[in-house]
């Protein structure tokens, strides 16, 4: 979509530098994408750390892992030891060149089954905890509809990863607990996240220090149906993607400028009146998992401070 093609078809040129340049406007430090491995087919962020890391050193940044709905691929390749080796070798070249943050997106999703099936995803689900623990980086996980043996290996595997999130979470409240109790784990929010009441009492559930919001771009925009549309109050100008205008968002295509949204979701479904504070502490979370070395000191001083949130 960033291409500007939509089910094969062209509608726009590609804007990544102008999608990129209303993030960085709306407050946007770092983007971190999703790499998957796929010979085939590069992905949006390896195009990213190739075309744009002199334009943008430090603030783009990918995982290196294989999707649930795409483990298949191990098999396909006629080698899974190879399949994963070459994983290695790319997380690893990937933090040699310092764009590589964790390993990702992993997990499972029975959602999606008629991409592959529960079995195969966990047996690679699990494959790739070893891969976290070879090059020692946190990890980036996905849950749909599998918390049960989601949690099972998790619990098999906790002594494997450093850290990770459990990105757009739509769980239940019950779910949450179950991910909270990882004490290296937490939780992240999207527009997915916000769809319904039920979504907004599992987030209130959440505290702020285990947090993480995102928006999983160009996917998982809040929309006018969602119960978290209520909180929202940043909007941007958009048009339809056959009426095409840089200065314009597309209509239907998430982007990471719409974080901000999920920011005042959280906030007005949690009572947080002081929202610049909420957005340091957030951002802080996601530095102590992706980027140790480079906490936000503003963010640090809030934590061990007196200044509590409100909620």
């Amino acid at each position: 979509m960033f291409k500007g093609i939509y089910n094969g078809r062209q509608c726009h040129a590609a804007d990544i530098p102008t999608v990129l340049a209303r993030a960085w406007s709306a407050g946007v430090d770092r983007i971190i994408g999703d790499h998957f491995m796929n010979q085939r087919r590069p992905s949006l962020s390896q195009k990213l750390m190739i075309g744009y890391r002199s334009c943008y050193e430090g603030r783009l940044y990918c995982t290196v892992g294989v999707h649930p709905t795409r483990c298949k691929e191990f098999e396909d390749s006629g080698d899974p030891d190879q399949y994963f080796q070459a994983l290695v070798s790319l997380a690893r070249e990937g933090i040699e060149k310092g764009k590589v943050v964790a390993i990702g997106e992993c997990g499972l999703d029975y959602d999606r089954l008629h991409f592959c099936p529960a079995e195969v995803q966990k047996k690679y689900f699990e494959r790739q905890f070893e891969l976290a623990e070879a090059v020692k980086l946190p990890m980036f996980l996905h849950m749909r509809a599998a918390a049960e043996d989601f949690c099972d290996i998790l619990k098999r595997n906790k002594e494997r990863f450093i850290a990770g999130v459990a990105h757009s979470f739509t769980g239940s409240a019950e779910e949450c607990n179950k991910l909270l109790a990882f004490e290296n784990l937490f939780i992240g929010i999207n527009g997915c996240s916000l769809k319904t009441h039920e979504n907004l009492d599992a987030l209130c559930g959440i505290p702020v220090e285990r947090m993480m919001i995102e928006t999983d771009s160009p996917y998982c925009e809040i929309r006018s149906t969602h119960a978290g549309m209520q909180f929202v109050k940043s909007n941007w100008p958009s048009k339809k993607k056959e009426k095409y205008d840089p200065d314009s968002a597309v209509k239907g295509r998430n982007e990471p400028c719409f974080v901000r949204q999920v920011l005042e979701v959280v906030a007005g479904a949690k009572g947080i009146g002081e929202i610049n504070r909420l957005s340091k502490v957030l951002y802080h979370n996601t530095c102590r998992v992706f980027f140790p070395n480079d906490l936000d000191t503003a963010a640090d001083a809030l934590l061990e401070g007196d200044h509590a949130i409100n909620e």
